[in-house]
């Protein structure tokens, strides 16, 4: 190749450059939203150290308020409860969780509902070790009909807690409120003060909920949502506002909402920001997966925000919607196993059960390499033992020795009235609904009396249709339904079913499993 000369400048320049050989490209690490898969609304995220801890709403479910940890904030692993037994004044919607740390200890400041009056009110617990639970201080703020959705911040050494206030009381607007609070965080000191009011006229049509602050430079900043939060007709979105000082005036951005749904992700909202060690900003909050929606419920995601220096506002820094893959916050790698593979005849494996916290806690236990279930005669869907879903479509295997007196089944639990499921008693193969209260045989075949430990199986597919399967010991499973059974019926207003087992019928006894095989497709 030839090169004529311009100037001496550009000939000693080109060839040079020409001779260098390109740097190597470094590929960025990214992760995939969800972040934390499955039922996992109204998410709290703190940083302590190097370490991420994150909490959220376990609604009907027991144990309450599952919390998981992080070193990078998208791999998580799951520590346990907050509380293995359900506090003691309380009887459910166990909403909105909001973790605290300070002094070495940890609070978590949580809704729940009334057990007098059946209404939300906020508690407190706390605990020096996540991983050994909390210890419940009970009640914190009762308010007028309903007090929901904490948040907790220390301005200039003193502590104050903001929440939602209702408005179920007639003529008064949904309002964001904070009061200054005790030294220790378990008592509300200070008078009421309002930090927004919702707007009926615009994207708040549905109220203003889930406020998290934090301060940066001169500005206390807000990250709140609106609309409705949940079900098939959700349009939840977020919004922003900030103000110089915590007692306001806030003012709200000219720009909301600023994240919004869309077919990928919808209906997002009510999270909380935490920075990483090198002052990156993250939005922790929950949205419904576009494919699988309802049917596996609201899941933890992660969103950047980043900053507009001319206005001094934060932007999201992939738009208005929920990014489905994004630069991963420490460079790290995600990495996603949710399969759940336990033979109970094997050295004892932790399984994250949960059970519908509105009956009495399931009577189980390991004994004799399988996995014993008492059922719970009174329920038409028997005593069930849960999974949480993290994919709508998979794959739910169990192998139990077939009994006489119960039906053992593998189901999917929407709550007590609300259930479906394959079940096997000696001699009889069996599919069944129980839909509001009422239950159905939708199939049944006989059972070879010679067939010993028998596997039942489930298939979903996007959470909704599913196909059911048998198999004697050490055959191949046969499909036992003709079509797909619907199951659109089961997911609840702010929650998704759960797959499990379950044991049920009109007598004593308990069920016998072997084992369990949860495998996402």
């Amino acid at each position: 190749m030839k090169f004529i000369c311009i100037s001496l400048l550009f000939c000693l320049i080109l060839p040079a450059s020409l001779a260098q050989s390109p740097k190597p490209i470094t590929p960025t690490a990214t992760y995939r939203n969800p972040v934390i898969a499955g039922d996992f609304a109204d998410p709290s995220v703190i940083r302590v150290g190097s370490t991420y801890y994150a909490v959220g709403t376990s609604s009907e479910w027991g144990p309450a308020y599952p919390i998981y940890t992080s070193t990078d904030l998208v791999n998580w692993s799951y520590v346990g409860p907050v509380f293995a037994t359900l506090p003691e004044w309380t009887v459910g919607s166990y909403w909105a969780p909001e973790l605290f740390h300070r002094n070495g200890i940890f609070y978590v400041y949580y809704t729940a509902r009334r057990k007098s009056d059946k209404r939300s009110y906020i508690g407190v617990a706390t605990t020096r070790d996540l991983r050994k639970g909390f210890t419940d201080h009970g009640l914190l703020l009762e308010w007028t009909s309903e007090a929901i959705d904490a948040f907790i911040i220390e301005d200039q050494g003193k502590l104050f807690m903001t929440w939602k206030a209702y408005g179920l009381d007639k003529g008064k607007a949904i309002e964001l409120l904070g009061a200054e609070l005790s030294s220790d965080g378990l008592k509300v000191t200070g008078k009421a003060f309002t930090l927004l009011t919702a707007e009926r006229d615009n994207w708040e049509a549905g109220g203003a909920e889930g406020q998290a602050l934090f301060k940066r430079g001169r500005y206390f900043y807000m990250t709140y949502s609106g609309n409705a939060c949940c079900g098939a007709n959700c349009n939840y979105q977020v919004g922003l506002a900030r103000a110089e000082k915590l007692q306001g005036p806030w003012e709200k951005f000219a720009g909301n909402p600023v994240l919004v749904g869309d077919d990928t992700w919808k209906c997002p909202g009510h999270g909380t920001v935490v920075t990483t060690p090198d002052n990156r900003y993250f939005y922790l909050h929950h949205a419904y997966n576009g494919t699988d929606f309802t049917q596996t419920g609201r899941q933890g995601v992660l969103s950047e925000l980043a900053w507009n220096d001319q206005t001094g506002w934060p932007v999201f820094r992939y738009g208005t919607t929920t990014p489905a893959q994004a630069e991963s916050p420490a460079k790290t790698v995600q990495q996603i196993d949710r399969n759940v593979t336990v033979d109970f005849a094997k050295p004892a494996t932790q399984v994250p059960w949960v059970w519908d916290a509105s009956q009495p806690k399931p009577a189980y236990a390991v004994e004799a390499g399988a996995l014993k279930l008492q059922n719970a005669v009174s329920q038409p869907a028997g005593s069930f033992l849960g999974l949480v879903l993290k994919k709508g479509t998979y794959s739910l295997s169990a192998t139990v020795d077939a009994k006489a007196d119960v039906l053992q089944s593998v189901s999917l639990y929407g709550d007590a009235q609300n259930a479906l499921g394959l079940g096997v008693r000696q001699g009889t193969l069996e599919v069944w609904q129980v839909k509001d209260g009422v239950r159905q045989v939708l199939k049944s075949q006989p059972l070879p009396s010679a067939a010993g430990p028998v596997t039942l199986q489930l298939k979903s597919r996007f959470g909704r249709f599913y196909d059911f399967y048998w198999a004697s010991e050490g055959r191949k499973p046969v499909l036992l339904t003709t079509s797909p059974v619907d199951g659109a019926f089961l997911p609840r207003w702010d929650r998704a079913p759960r797959v499990g087992l379950s044991v049920s019928g009109d007598q004593q006894g308990a069920g016998s499993f072997r084992s369990i095989d949860l495998r996402y497709e």
